[in-house]
Parts: structure tokens; C-alpha cells; sequence
């Protein structure tokens, strides 16, 4: 039977064998490649809450969409986030970091790699994990099969130049142009507000009538109040009088020139035509 000396002496055995397994762990480019994925993963879950948190009190179209329009708006937030971190990581470490220097002693440079030009590859690779995740679950509604094949070939490139090392240099200026998705995510949300925009125009005027023409033009025109803010309705609603004397003459074409732009001026449209008419 050990004695207590002899269990300590054991016990610390153990101990000093984990401590080292732990630290060759940690210090090993598993440990990187691993609790990056993992980051970006959480980091996708937490923007996507985030993003339907926001939306809901500060978009107030983003109430009038469909839950589908509603995932994919967050799901945009996630790839807006993915490409701003990617963008700037990406120039961050072609530019200004001397990973890809002119310096020969770093070997060839498309073989240079270090632990945070891993790390940021990680990163991608959660966010391309959770969005090819949201594209299955949710198929086809955010995308088709050119998603599915889009997201497969680049996890199979963004996971191999991470886990090898070779070509992190290519991929980072492939990945630079990621900068331009957020404004591709923005015009898409700005046509998914006017398509709603001009859908509630569109119900406006067939409630109106044509024979009820003044108060068709009256509503229209105040529309663009509740759009620009309290401090304009009163001088929205002012131009909606004025414009409903010439709307008798002119409503069908001032109502199909203003449904096609988010924002067009129906009241001074109106004044126009009052002004010309006396």
C-alpha cells in the first residue's frame, strides 16, 4: 500500500505530465486552428442576434418582412461582418505586417504562414461552417445549388492553405476583395425595402379610386413624412394639399413616375402641376 508520500509523489507525476501535454498542445498549430473555427462560429451566432435584435427596433421595415426575409436580412449582417474582419485582416497582413516581405530568410513566400495568419483563415472557416450551415437548413431559400458548390470550394481552398500553409499569400488577396460585399448587402436590403415601399403604394392606390383622386394623392404624399421624420410632416402634408387640386387631371402618371423610386417627391411633383395648371 502507498503511503501519502508516495501518492503525492504520484499525483505529481500526473500533474506534470499534463502540464505537458497541454503545453505542447496549446503551443501546436492545432490549438490555433481549432479555437479559431470555434471563434468565428460564436462570433456568426452572436451577429445574427444581434442583428435581429437591432433590426426589429430600428429598421421598422424589417418587421414587414416574411420570417424567411427576416433570416436572410440577418444572414447578411453575418456576411457583412465576415467581410469587413476578412477585408482587413487580409490588407492588414499583405501590407503592413513583414510576414510577406522582401526578406529571403522567411523562406519562399508562398510557404510563410504564422500562427495569426492561421488564426484569421480560422476565423473564415467558422463563418463559411455557419453560413453553408443556414443554406442547408433554410434551402433554397438562401440560396440555390451555385451557393451550396460556392461555399463547398471555398472551404476546401480557405481549409487547405490554413492546415498546409502553402498559398496563404493568394488566398489573402483572393479574400480583399470580400471588402466589396457589404455594399452588395446593402443595395439588397434597400430593394427589399423599396419592393415593400412600393407594394404599400401600390395598395394605397387601389384603395383611393379613381374616383377619389384627391385623397389618393393626399395619402401618397404624406407617405414620405413618416419616411423623412416628424420635423417634414407638417410640410409633407402641406404640399399633399396643394398637389390634390392638379391630381384630377394627372394621377395615374404622377402615381406610376413616384412608385418606382423609394423616394420621390410626390408633393412637389404636385405643386408643379398645380403651378403649371393656374
Amino acid at each position: 500500500m502507498l503511503s501519502s508520500e508516495g501518492i503525492y509523489t504520484l499525483i505529481k507525476s500526473y500533474q506534470s505530465q499534463a502540464d505537458l501535454l497541454l503545453k505542447n498542445y496549446v503551443s501546436a498549430e492545432s490549438f490555433v486552428i481549432d479555437t479559431s473555427i470555434i471563434i468565428g462560429i460564436f462570433a456568426c451566432k452572436t451577429v445574427y442576434d444581434l442583428s435581429r435584435l437591432m433590426s426589429a427596433g430600428y429598421f421598422k421595415s424589417y418587421l414587414n418582412l416574411t420570417k424567411s426575409q427576416q433570416i436572410e436580412w440577418s444572414n447578411r449582417a453575418i456576411s457583412t461582418f465576415h467581410a469587413v474582419y476578412i477585408a482587413t485582416m487580409s490588407l492588414y497582413l499583405l501590407f503592413w505586417s513583414d510576414l510577406y516581405s522582401d526578406d529571403l530568410l522567411h523562406g519562399p513566400i508562398t510557404l510563410r504562414s504564422s500562427k495569426l495568419s492561421v488564426f484569421v483563415l480560422g476565423v473564415s472557416v467558422g463563418y463559411f461552417l455557419s453560413d453553408f450551415g443556414m443554406i442547408i437548413w433554410c434551402y433554397p431559400s438562401l440560396g440555390g445549388m451555385e451557393y451550396v458548390i460556392h461555399h463547398i470550394l471555398s472551404l476546401v481552398g480557405v481549409v487547405y492553405t490554413m492546415v498546409t500553409g502553402e498559398g496563404q499569400l493568394y488566398t489573402y488577396m483572393v479574400l480583399v476583395s470580400e471588402a466589396t460585399t457589404p455594399w452588395i448587402n446593402l443595395r439588397c436590403r434597400n430593394e427589399e425595402v423599396q419592393r415593400i415601399y412600393c407594394k404599400w403604394s401600390s395598395n394605397i392606390h387601389s384603395m383611393a379610386g379613381r374616383e377619389n383622386s384627391m385623397v389618393h394623392v393626399f395619402v401618397l404624399s404624406c407617405v414620405p413624412a413618416f419616411r423623412s421624420g416628424e420635423a417634414n410632416a407638417h410640410n409633407w402634408n402641406y404640399l399633399g394639399a396643394a398637389s390634390s387640386r392638379a391630381a384630377f387631371c394627372h394621377e395615374f402618371a404622377v402615381v406610376s413616375e413616384n412608385i418606382q423610386g423609394i423616394a420621390e417627391d410626390v408633393g412637389q411633383e404636385g405643386v408643379s402641376v398645380y403651378l403649371d395648371n393656374c
